[in-house]
């Protein structure tokens, strides 16, 4: 299911708790200390927790780490780190479901109960608090158990080719080679930005995209941070949406 995020945003209509998580390791290798590096003159896990508190959604704002410095630099803005994450699950591989279960698990055993998890990933800069509260009206509406901001590919995914070894170029899907991409269905991919899921399918270990809604969101504010490349150009996008 997608949605294009333009739902009824009922504010303050439940009582239902909620908590954000933003999942931290220390132990990036691409962009060192990348959680924390400066974004914009402030370190980019600050961006997350501001926008968390903005949106006054949250009862605790929770981020998960295994790093000393790291757990300083969020509570200094504001955030809480009530417990540490194990650093078997703070690996180059671990993925974000068991990290969310452990933190489901260890806010359950602070007394820290809530019917929904936000997992906001640390390094996503262009959340604003209307996605937040759109994603967790749509969890509520429909019958799901996650949701998550997706947008548009720039350009027909089955028209999509593949260099050779020689330089050849061959499509994917042969069998679009003619078609005309206005033709073809829009496609999407998953932002990386934050999740929301229940409680009971953050623990049941459920996979987050197949078991989930897409809430979409433009792709003027979409940058999947991964190297140096990608921060410059996340940095450029921010300055100039923030001087507009």
């Amino acid at each position: 299911m997608v949605f294009n995020g333009k739902v009824e945003l009922n504010e303050g209509a439940d009582e239902d708790m909620n908590i954000a998580v933003i999942p931290a390791r220390g132990g990036s290798k691409r962009i060192p200390r990348k959680n924390i590096k400066l974004f914009d003159g402030r370190p980019i896990i600050y961006y997350s927790i501001k926008v968390a508190q903005d949106s006054k959604l949250f009862d605790h704002i929770i981020v998960s780490t295994d790093d000393e410095e790291i757990a300083d630099t969020a509570i200094s803005c504001g955030a809480e780190v009530p417990f540490r994450r194990p650093y078997e699950l703070a690996e180059d591989s671990t993925p974000t479901v068991p990290v969310m279960a452990h933190a489901v698990k260890a806010c359950n055993e602070l007394g820290f109960y809530a019917d929904f998890f936000c997992c906001i990933y640390p390094c996503a800069p262009f959340v604003i608090k209307h996605d937040l509260a759109a994603g967790l009206a749509q969890l509520k509406k429909i019958p799901v158990d996650f949701v998550y901001p997706v947008t548009e590919f720039p350009h027909p995914v089955q028209r999509s080719m593949y260099r050779s070894e020689t330089g050849e170029m061959k499509f994917l899907y042969p069998e679009h080679e003619l078609s005309r991409t206005q033709d073809l269905p829009v496609t999407y991919h998953d932002t990386g930005q934050f999740y929301w899921g229940k409680s009971s399918a953050w623990l049941g270990m459920k996979r987050m995209h197949s078991k989930g809604a897409g809430l979409v969101i433009p792709n003027w504010r979409v940058v999947d941070i991964d190297n140096e490349d990608d921060w410059k150009r996340a940095e450029i996008m921010y300055k100039s949406i923030k001087y507009q």
